[in-house]
């Protein structure tokens, strides 16, 4: 493990980002082996009931990433000032977290099931299959949310080749056993939700090894230590706060892909399409703001300004550079990605039109991005969730006025000034960070 003091270099970030970015590139390999596997039946159904299967069940997960974010930023800190005890300890707070929530959903299945169908209804043939297949998921739900806290911690002391050790195994035997279940053994949509839970529990037994280093001695079992009042409060604040940010940031992304439907079937699927280059920049950008969680949590912990000041440049200056190259890429082979993502004449062109927006948008959002990872290893999540705040302001009011003058490029630019209000909001509070550090 790296030793948290060690002077803060190109080499040091590029070691905790780019097993990241080397995992992050696994996730869409997954979801199209699942798609193809089912596909093999020859029905549409079962291709639906997997697509909705797991929407949902992403969508519940979802509302805990606040647990890998806040398990960063607050053992990063740990870590850094030195207290071994409260960074294993937050490991045993997360997980217990993580099973607990798990096992809520396990209990409150047919009431989440229920609900979910009643926002995304579909065909009985496809509701029945879904169903059976959410059935058998719904058992993973606390492996799941608590590889949360496992995938945070990693990052938090620097361990990022284990989440990339973590990652390949949970994919590579989910698309092992996809094959053999559903091809060989004609499982159909339960041989992808079997494939899918096995792969969830043995990818929490391989997390917990990866993080034994946590559990060495008798300081993990310290309870009073883990149900301190105190630190779990600060732990629920700094999660909330996140939770809050990211509903708002979904939230902001969703409100774009609404307005963007009464703007004609064409113009949704253009945007539907360039938005998985938003995607990619997410995937590739990732690695260097958890860089930034990690090392400026240390350097939080440790009281050290110039530390952050460091950490905060060194993993920008990479950010920025990724960001560049993925915005001339975009620029130079998007029109080639455009045709691998969809066949039809109108939505190619109308995707070439507003190509443009989605090269610039790593360039102009990584700025967001970057302070993001920032606040997060500082534990600035009250400051993190206002600036959301005024930046979701900012945003509304820039689509009243674009959209009515300039319809889809107004949408795009009203995306573009609610990546600029997030960075230049986190960007003003940022000297007020430095300052509370010494």
């Amino acid at each position: 493990m790296q030793d948290a003091s060690a002077p803060i270099t190109h080499r040091r970030v590029l070691k905790i980002a780019a097993p990241i970015v080397l995992s992050n590139a696994t996730v869409p390999i997954l979801g199209a082996v699942d798609t193809g596997v089912v596909g093999q039946m020859g029905q549409a159904a079962p291709i639906g009931a997997v697509g909705v299967g797991a929407v949902i069940l992403a969508s519940i997960y979802w509302i805990f990433g606040f647990l890998r974010m806040g398990t960063t930023g607050l053992a990063a800190q740990a870590r850094g000032a030195g207290d071994v005890v409260e960074t294993r300890a937050l490991l045993i707070r997360g997980l217990l977290l993580g099973a607990a929530a798990g096992l809520c959903f396990v209990i409150a299945q047919a009431a989440v099931f229920a609900g979910a169908f009643a926002l995304s209804p579909a065909s009985p043939e496809v509701e029945a299959l879904t169903r059976s297949y959410l059935e058998i998921r719904i058992w993973g739900a606390p492996a799941t949310i608590a590889l949360f806290a496992v995938t945070g911690w990693l990052i938090a002391v620097e361990r990022t080749r284990g989440v990339f050790i973590l990652q390949i195994w949970m994919n590579g035997l989910n698309i092992v056993l996809d094959l053999w279940f559903v091809l060989g053994l004609g499982w159909g949509v339960e041989g992808v939700a079997i494939a899918t839970l096995i792969a969830e529990w043995t990818g929490l037994a391989l997390g917990l090894w990866l993080c034994r280093e946590g559990f060495e001695g008798k300081i993990w079992r310290d309870w009073a230590r883990i149900f301190d009042a105190e630190r779990l409060r600060r732990m629920m604040q700094v999660n909330g706060d996140i939770m809050i940010r990211s509903v708002l940031l979904t939230g902001s992304f969703t409100t774009f892909l609404f307005v963007g439907a009464d703007l004609g079937d064409v113009t949704l699927a253009a945007n539907q399409v360039l938005l998985q280059f938003l995607e990619i920049t997410a995937f590739a950008l990732d690695g260097f703001a958890f860089s930034a969680e990690a090392l400026v949590g240390g350097a939080v912990g440790a009281r050290d300004r110039y530390q952050l000041r460091r950490a905060s440049i060194m993993a920008s200056q990479w950010g920025i550079g990724g960001a560049v190259v993925l915005g001339a890429l975009f620029f130079l082979a998007g029109p080639a990605l455009i045709d691998l993502m969809s066949t039809s004449p109108e939505v190619r062109l109308a995707s070439r039109d507003y190509l443009f927006w989605a090269a610039l948008a790593p360039v102009i959002g990584v700025a967001s991005w970057m302070f993001d990872g920032i606040y997060i290893g500082a534990t600035w999540t009250r400051a993190m969730r206002n600036a959301m705040i005024q930046s979701v302001a900012i945003y509304v009011v820039a689509l009243f006025i674009l959209v009515p003058s300039f319809g889809n490029h107004g949408l795009w630019a009203a995306l573009m000034v609610l990546n600029i209000a997030r960075g230049a909001t986190m960007g003003w509070r940022y000297p007020k960070l430095e300052a509370q550090v010494a």
